[in-house]
């Protein structure tokens, strides 16, 4: 997995984007609780944003940040759900190289135990574009910390073994 110890942590560059109409940075729980997570971990936070529910806004953000080679990640909360507002994955899926479904799977499944089958309703997902990692979830803080606790703080971090993301990204010793 690109030749490093098992036990040397590797800061990553993530970049947090929050969806929403609604919110400014005074009232965004959901990105303030990810970039807070994304510095904790020992990550570095490239940038923070709030873009409005628009597809193609949403997606010249983010587009702007995979073509940056000093950012590694992107996560990305608000606009999964199935209203008429939310565009998310609308929005990311043409950028993507290759989708990650497993990211969308797991989100559900922890998220089962917290929600119930009102999971069913979230369309997380996740992708490769340009060597560069992209996570939507919901906007809710619940959700954001479900996803980094229990899913994307593990993954992140070049320690977790069998197998994590960071090894997947080509600054980091990809093959």
């Amino acid at each position: 997995m690109g030749g490093h110890a098992a036990d040397t942590f590797r800061p990553l560059r993530i970049a947090v984007l929050t969806v929403s109409d609604s919110r400014g940075f005074e009232a965004d729980t959901s990105g303030a609780l990810l970039a807070e997570r994304v510095e904790a971990a020992g990550h570095h936070l490239a940038q923070r944003r709030i873009v409005t529910d628009d597809r193609y806004r949403l997606r010249a953000e983010v587009a702007a940040w995979i073509a940056d080679p000093a950012v590694d990640a992107v996560l990305v909360n608000g606009g999964t759900g199935l209203t008429d507002r939310d565009i998310t994955p609308e929005a990311l899926r043409p950028l993507f190289d290759r989708e990650i479904p497993g990211f969308g799977e797991c989100f559900r499944q922890r998220s089962l135990e917290e929600i119930g089958n009102a999971t069913l309703q979230s369309r997380a997902l996740a992708g490769l574009a340009n060597a560069t990692l992209v996570f939507a979830m919901p906007g809710s803080t619940g959700a954001c910390r479900t996803a980094w606790d229990q899913v994307l703080g593990e993954q992140l971090d070049a320690r977790t073994r069998p197998c994590n993301f960071v090894a997947l990204l080509p600054r980091m010793g990809a093959a």
